[in-house]
Parts: structure tokens; sequence; C-alpha cells
């Protein structure tokens, strides 16, 4: 009969109680630095919270955690991150040839795709949105920001952890001429990620503004679905040149689409336009076209709300099945009907990008409430 005591919260905390912060004298536990620990099938995940500027100091506390946990039966993995709350700096006056400029060095324009709800295809939109810009000859980055359920790395055909390229922040990994970043580097893919709302907005805008990015023409943004926290922050804390709505054309989903262009305009953040997912399918036998989940309601949507309407884009096998493979129907079947519905897409979308650019670009706007 087996004596091997189970793999627990508490027992985690009882190994991290060895850990000493850099003075020696104060234990990592007592300082209260750690949180949102989670254990599932043998693996841990905990975050240790650091002031902004402490990183590189508190990035062997933070291997030293790891190990320490590592070493405990049962345990498959252990993870930890560093995060930290930055606090808004001060408001300046911007000198008058950097007034218009988005925020992060090196970074024309950011494009959130978000959605009101889930199960809508946003992750796979965004992914072939993304490869048909860099197929426009555009420097493309994409950032996974669905925290709970990253799907990126899979999409992109991505495995590994990155590395940092100056001890302070991390680099990105990339396929297909994409630069990405995503929680599902730094975890493993079938964990359950169970972070209480701060922890999520901290991871949030350290994979953003503590990242390696190279220089872009355009961040793509996988925006988690809903109208939550995590939208509010990626809006009040990072330049977004606009963002674009993701729907399927089923009433239900549409009436999330009033929630989603109702949340970007109460923060500022202008529309771009919407996307019709799923519009109707094709008969690869016959060629008969249905509409299963109905028709045209994305575009009545974006007309009420006189935003522009960027296009329909079909339901097929084939769409899923080279995302689930790593190799996006963009770049996988370029010549394929499906492939060239996001690339009509792409361009409608890159013409807005480049009307909200330049002497357009917008500042991080402040949430107005009410």
């Amino acid at each position: 009969m087996s004596t091997a005591k189970p793999l627990t919260e508490s027992r985690v905390i009882d190994a991290l109680r060895q850990i000493r912060l850099p003075d020696g004298r104060t234990g990592l536990i007592d300082a209260n630095m750690v949180s949102g620990i989670t254990v599932k099938d043998g693996h841990v995940q905990f975050a240790i919270e650091i002031e902004p500027d402490d990183a590189k100091l508190m990035e062997p506390v933070r291997l030293a955690a790891e190990k320490v946990v590592e070493r405990l039966d049962g345990v498959l993995s252990a993870t930890a991150i560093l995060t930290a709350h930055h606090e808004p700096a001060p408001a300046k006056a911007p000198a008058a040839a950097a007034r218009n400029a988005p925020g992060l060095p090196g970074i024309k324009a950011i494009v959130a795709v978000a959605s009101g709800k889930g199960g809508v295809g946003k992750s796979t939109t965004a992914v072939n949105l993304a490869l048909a810009l860099a197929g426009m000859g555009k420097k493309v980055g994409l950032l996974d920001a669905d925290i709970y359920g990253p799907s990126i790395p899979r999409m992109l055909g991505i495995t590994g952890q990155p590395q940092s390229p100056d001890g302070k922040r991390l680099g990105t990994l990339s396929n297909y001429g994409i630069a990405c970043m995503s929680i599902g580097f730094l975890v493993p893919e079938d964990s359950a990620m169970i972070w209480r709302g701060p922890m999520v907005m901290s991871a949030l805008e350290q994979m953003i503004k503590d990242v390696a990015w190279p220089e872009l023409d355009v961040l793509m943004v996988d925006m988690p679905p809903g109208t939550g926290d995590a939208q509010l922050t990626m809006a009040q804390r990072v330049p977004l040149t606009g963002a674009v709505i993701v729907s399927t054309p089923q009433d239900i989903a549409l009436i999330d689409v009033k929630r989603g262009i109702n949340m970007f305009e109460k923060v500022n953040v202008p529309v771009l336009g919407v996307i019709e997912n799923m519009s109707y399918y094709l008969c690869p036998h016959c060629g008969n076209r249905s509409e299963i989940f109905g028709h045209g309601g994305a575009r009545e949507m974006a007309g009420q709300f006189r935003t522009d309407f960027l296009g329909e884009i079909p339901l097929h096998l084939s769409i899923r099945e080279t995302s689930d493979a790593g190799q996006p129907i963009v770049v996988s079947k370029p010549d394929s009907p499906h492939a060239k519905a996001f690339k009509a897409v792409a361009e409608k979308l890159a013409a807005k990008i480049a009307a909200q650019t330049g002497d357009n670009a917008r500042k991080a706007p402040k949430i107005v409430m009410g």
C-alpha cells in the first residue's frame, strides 16, 4: 500500500518556505509574495508578485522556487512566473513630433481581434488574418491574450519556451514569419490556469511591454472572449489602434457583438469592422451553398453601429483541420477559396489600419464609466 503523501497546495507552500529573497533573510512565503498556486495532475503553477524593477534581481529566486517544488514527490512539472503590477506613469504633455506615437517602440499598430462570446472561431480568424497580412509584405506579430485558453501556439505549430535576449525581457517565438507570444509557451498545454483577475491583468501587461518584440507593422492581439477585465485592461493600458469583432450569423452571437462594440466604444477604441465567421457552407461535392447558422446578421449589425463589414468567412472542415495541425489554411492552401476569403478580409483590414495610424494614431485612453 502506497504511503506517498498526496500533492497538495499545502505541500507546495511548505516547500517554498525554504526559499529566501535576495537579502538572504526574508522568506518568500513569509513575504506573502506567492499567489495563484494551482496543482493538477502533477503539474504545479504559481506566481511570485514583485515590483516591476526587480525582475532581474528576482529571477534566481524564481528558478530556485521551481526547483524546490520539482523535487516534491508526484510533481511532473513546476512553473513559476514573475508578475508585477505596473502603476501608470504620470501624464506628460507629449512633444509635437511624438504626440501620436503608438506607445510601444517599433510597433506601428496594435489591433485587437475580439468576440462577445466563445466558440465563434476568433483565434482561427486572428491567426489567418495575421498570416494574410504577412503575405502582403507586412511585418506582423501575434499576441495570444487568452490566458485561460491559449491556442495560438498549436495553431501556428510553435513549441518550446522563449528565451531572454537581454536578461530583462522575453524574446518571441516565431513560425511562418509571425512573431508570437503566449502564456501557452510558459505552462503545459493541458494545464488549467486558475488565476484571479489582478494576476491575469499583470500577465497580459507583461506579455506586451516586457517582451522583446521585433519591429512590426501590425501586432495582432487574440483577445479572450467576452467583455470583462482583460478586455478593459487592454483597452485602457495599451494604445490599441482599433478592434475587429468576430461573430457567427445566429442571433445569440449577434447579441454579444452588440456588447463588444459598446464596450470598445465606451473606452474610445475604434471598431475597425465586423467579420461574419462560419457564414455559409459550400458542399465540396455538389457545390451547393447552405447557410447553417443563418446569414447576413453580422453585416446588418455592422450597419446598425455604422462600422464597416469586413467580410464573410465560410464554414469548412479544411479551416479547422489545418488550424489543428499547426498549418493554417492561408499558408497551407493559399489558393483555396477559404484562404482567399481571409485574404480579402485582410486587405480591407489593412486599409482600415492605415487610416488609423500615422497622424491619426491614438494614445491609450482613460476608462469612461456610466
